[in-house]
Formats: C-alpha cells, sequence, structure tokens
C-alpha cells in the first residue's frame, strides 16, 4: 500500500470527483480498511493505472510481476516472513545488484535491511499489490510442498519413528519458517496448538494474539519431536509438562526459546517465548516514562539503600523495567547479584543466577546466599511468599538496594498486600522507596497515523473512565499542550507494515508512588488501599490511566487501547 502523503498526491493527479472520493472515505471509515483498498475496490482508480503513476512520480521503474517466472533461488534470498511483511520480492539479481519490487518504495528501513542480509545494492522497482501477492504464493507453494512430502512419506508419523521424523528436512524446513516468521513478526510467543483434525499456530504480536497458519494432523507429531529435540526434552514422554530452552541465530541476531509443553486433549500444545539475548537494556525514557515521573525513579534509585518495586500482571513488563534499572546502576564499582526464574537476558558484569525448586533452590534459600556475597544491589525476580519478602525487606533495612516484583493490580495494593503476607507494618514503611504499578499498552503505527476528533460517542465512552473536565490541565501539566475547543487524538489507518492492525510496538504506562513521611504514617496505622491511594492522588501520584490519556494526547496511542489496558 502507498503512503497516505503519496496517495492523496496520486488522487490529485488522476483527477478523482469529490462525490466519489467523499463516498470511498465514509467507506473506509464504515469498514475500517484503507483508502486507497476501498478506491481500487470500487473501481474509481484502476490499480495497476495507479501504481505506474506512482512509478512515474517517485521517479522509480515500474515492474508487471504477473505472468513473470522467479527463479527458486532469487525468491529465496529473501525470507517469506520478511517479504509478506515489508510487501517486498527478489525477482533478478546479477553479480552485484539485487532487483526488488515493493509496493512502497519509501520503506528505507526494509530496503537498507536487504542490502545487508544480502551484501547486494538493492535497485527498486514499483509494482502493483496484486502482481505482488501472486509472486508471494511462491513462498506458500514452498511450504505446501514440504507438507506434501511428508505426507507423502507415509502420512502420520508414529510415535516410534519420533527421532527419525525430527531429522527429516521438510519438518526441519517447515519448524525453521514458524520460528523465522515469529522473529520478523516481532512476536513475544508463539503458541502450536493441536485440534481434532488440524495443528493451529498462533503469534502473541503487541499482547494480542494472533492466527498465522494452520497444518495437517499428520505432522504434529513431527513438529513436537523436532522442537523437544532442540529443547534437549523427553521424546517418548506424552504425559507430563516438559520445559526446556534452545539458541539460535537468525542473521546477526542471537535468540533463546524459552520452550513449555503441556499435554492437552488432543496431542502436546507446545509454547514458545522468544528471548533476544543481545538486546541491550532500554532507557526510562525508551521505556514511556514522562519527564516528571521519570525524575521519581532516578532520585529512588540513587538511594544507597531501600526497596524499589514495580508491580503488574504477568506479561506487563515488569522485568524489561528492572533490567532497564539494572542497566543504569550496573557500575563498574558495584557488585549487582540477582535471582530469577528464568533469566530472561544477559547482562555483563551482573551476577545472575536462576532458581531451581527440585534442588532446594528457591527466591529465598538464593536471596539468603546472595546476602553472603557481599551485594550493594540485589534483584529478587518475584516476591511470592512470605519468607522472601521478609529477607529482601531485611537486606533492604541492612543497606542494600534490593529490586523486585509482585503481583499487585495497582501501586497502593502492593503496601497492604506485603502486610498481609505477614510483614510487619513498620519493616514494610521504612525500606519502601517508590513503587511502580505499570501496563503495556500498544503503539500507534507511525506509519499510518491520523489524527482525528472525539465524537459523542467515544466522549461519553471515556466519561465513564475519567472526569473530562480535568484534561486540559493534564494535558498541559504533563505534555505541554494547551487545549482549544476539540480534543485531538490520533490512531492508525492500518497498513501493511502494521498488518493492517493499526498499531506497531508497545510501550508502558506507569504509576509511581513515592513513599514519604504521610504515607510512612499511614503504613504504620495499617491504612487500606484505598486511604492509601487517597493520599497519593492528594499528593501528585499520576494513575495510569491518567498516563495513558496523555501518551493517547500526545500521539503515542489510542484511547480506546487506553481504556482496553487499564480496564483488565
Amino acid at each position: 500500500m502507498l503512503p497516505p502523503k503519496i496517495l492523496k498526491t496520486l488522487i490529485k493527479e488522476i483527477k478523482v470527483d469529490a462525490k466519489s472520493l467523499r463516498a470511498a472515505q465514509a467507506k473506509a471509515l464504515k469498514l475500517k480498511k484503507g483508502l486507497e483498498e476501498v478506491l481500487i475496490m470500487e473501481n474509481i482508480i484502476d490499480e495497476t493505472g495507479l501504481y505506474e503513476k506512482a512509478a512515474e512520480i517517485l521517479k522509480f521503474p515500474f515492474v508487471a510481476l504477473k505472468g513473470k517466472e522467479i527463479k527458486k533461488e532469487i525468491i529465496n534470498l529473501i525470507p517469506g516472513p520478511v517479504a509478506g511483511t515489508h510487501q517486498v520480492v527478489a525477482f533478478d539479481k546479477d553479480k552485484d545488484t539485487i532487483k526488488l519490487a515493493m509496493t512502497d518504495p519509501t520503506d528505507i528501513q526494509t530496503i537498507e535491511f536487504l542490502r545487508r542480509k544480502t551484501g547486494l545494492e538493492p535497485k527498486v522497482y514499483i509494482t502493483a499489490p496484486s502482481d505482488l501477492r501472486e509472486a508471494l504464493r511462491q513462498y506458500h507453494a514452498q511450504l505446501e510442498d514440504d507438507l506434501q512430502i511428508v505426507q507423502d512419506a507415509g502420512g502420520e508419523v508414529g510415535t516410534g519413528d519420533l527421532k527419525k521424523a525430527a531429522e527429516e528436512l521438510p519438518i526441519i524446513n517447515i519448524v525453521n519458517s514458524v520460528l523465522e516468521h515469529a522473529v520478523y513478526e516481532n512476536a513475544s510467543d508463539i503458541h502450536i496448538e493441536p485440534g481434532e483434525k488440524e495443528v493451529t499456530i498462533r503469534y502473541r504480536i503487541d499482547g494480542i494474539l494472533k492466527p498465522v497458519m494452520t497444518l495437517p494432523k499428520t505432522i504434529q507429531n513431527g513438529i513436537t519431536a523436532r522442537i523437544k529435540i532442540l529443547s534437549n526434552l523427553k521424546l517418548d514422554e506424552h504425559m507430563v509438562p516438559q520445559d526446556g530452552r534452545f539458541k539460535i541465530q537468525i542473521q546477526e541476531e542471537k535468540l533463546a526459546f524459552r520452550v513449555s509443553l503441556l499435554p492437552v486433549y488432543d496431542g502436546e500444545k507446545i509454547v514458545m517465548r522468544l528471548l533476544h539475548e543481545g538486546a541491550k537494556p532500554l532507557s526510562l525514557d525508551q521505556l514511556g516514562f514522562l519527564d516528571k515521573p521519570r525524575k521519581i525513579v532516578e532520585n529512588a534509585i540513587k538511594k544507597p539503600h531501600g526497596m524499589i518495586l514495580v508491580t503488574g500482571p504477568t506479561g506487563s513488563g515488569k522485568t524489561t523495567t528492572l533490567y532497564t534499572v539494572l542497566g543504569i546502576l550496573n557500575q563498574p564499582g558495584v557488585n549487582i547479584s540477582t535471582v530469577e526464574d528464568p533469566i530472561e537476558y544477559r547482562m555483563a558484569g551482573v551476577n545472575q543466577s536462576q532458581i531451581n525448586p527440585k534442588a532446594g533452590f528457591t527466591f529465598a534459600s538464593g536471596l539468603r546466599a546472595l546476602l553472603r556475597q557481599d551485594p550493594n544491589i540485589i534483584m529478587v525476580g518475584e516476591i511470592r511468599d512470605q519468607e522472601t519478602a521478609e529477607i529482601a525487606i531485611n537486606a533492604a533495612m541492612t543497606g542494600h538496594l534490593v529490586l523486585s516484583t509482585l503481583h499487585t493490580n495497582d501501586a497502593p495494593t502492593t503496601l497492604p498486600r506485603l502486610i498481609d503476607m505477614g510483614v510487619p507494618p513498620f519493616l514494610v514503611a521504612y525500606t519502601a522507596n517508590i513503587i511502580v504499578a505499570q501496563r503495556l499498552l500498544r503503539r500507534i503505527c507511525p506509519y499510518c497515523k491520523q489524527e482525528f476528533a472525539l465524537d459523542k460517542t467515544a466522549s461519553d465512552e471515556l466519561a465513564k473512565a475519567f472526569d473530562i473536565k480535568k484534561l486540559p490541565a493534564l494535558f498541559k501539566e504533563y505534555a505541554g499542550i494547551k487545549e482549544g475547543k476539540d480534543f485531538v487524538f490520533y490512531q492508525g489507518a492500518g497498513c501493511h507494515r502494521c498488518g493492517q492492525t493499526g498499531f506497531k510496538g508497545r510501550q508502558g504506562i506507569y504509576e509511581i508512588m513515592e513513599i514519604d513521611s504521610g504515607l510512612i504514617k499511614k503504613i504504620n496505622e495499617r491504612a487500606n488501599a484505598n486511604d492509601i491511594r487517597d493520599y497519593a492522588r492528594e499528593h501528585g501520584m499520576l494513575t495510569m490511566l491518567e498516563d495513558g490519556l496523555i501518551k493517547a494526547r500526545m500521539g503515542v496511542t489510542t484511547i480506546s487501547e487506553v481504556l482496553r489496558v487499564t480496564r483488565e
């Protein structure tokens, strides 16, 4: 699909009449489709003519791919997932040059990536989307060939032939394709789910599960066996859960896959978590902290002792936040030790250990051992019980800076939760420095981002969650935006770079509660979460909903995404 600015220019050049254009815009909004797609669908614009005109204006050559034979070794220079996601195919090459057909030749990132990957100089051509779709079918044909080879080899793989099946080239190709596709789609998890008649593969992308392919039931055992061999798991065990791990390298990036197998009615369900091993810790700005909350965090981590707690549900980015803080604290003059379950990222200069309950190495026993290792800073993956909580708090009282996570919905409920675990209130009050509650929400895709004014329905929906009259002051204080008559927000129209979702990537929203003398008094009085929340709000604490609304006004995310995430 063409970028919106170029499409706008082309509509003027082709001289689409105003009435047809208005009707197409209304239909696109109603159907939640792109304007270009509707113009072509309604025969207002000829697709090939549109892209030939785009080639002329952008000064790129046009290529018609329909009926053009592309050699297998040339099309395979670009992995199928990259070709599909970024709408690009290689159709020819010589000694130094690779010829690329694209619908959007302004996608510089993809062109640069392919220059590095192939070692060839890209020569970019424009082609029509229907031509590109026809060329992309060759990738599907190759996958179908591999599936056919497996089926022709004798149908369903028996349990006795698992090792042999796992080493067959077609099974290896299919598993590699699933893994590579997930990496290029920037998925966080791969779900391989056996059903009665087929196997479904879904990826979790930006926190949402998305079905990507279905495979025949006959290759289920072969795929399961291949993943078990990669993860060093028992091939002949099908009745109990198994956990493992393996590493691969795609291009120059090292990736680890954390594997979990669970027996279900129709076989074994596999979930693989992708971990980018070489990933560098992000900065607090990159995580999405606004200026004022960021300064509170920076001041808290400068303190030589005390506790920094990060709370939120599973998958809300707590570990990433802790690693970011560790990255800031990781200096040659300090000893940092961690006890985690599991170690998600390797950090040079940090002593990381992983719990092993079967061997008696728990968070509590690991934390006791760490305290004999002369640490300055300790990270405990999670406080799950009274014993771990008491050791962590005592460590914070005896001159250590302790970082940990806890499963609570917001910052104010964390303090009563620790007290409910059996930790004396005075210990909680005098050791906690700050509590950071967080969620992850999806960012608007920058390539198809557009403005929109809140209509009455959206305003009413927002008013149920928040007092709209407070918004102008909030936006002015935290984003420096002076509001006019109407609130302007943003949304993604949907394009090939974001898979037509309108979102690309994720960012955190935060609620940071600083423990001051007033809060210490309330904790010692065993105040409930509502009293603590009221006090913190009166003294300037920004809630996650407010943080999200500010980011929606700044164009980072959408109002609906903020409401979705904060309601959970």
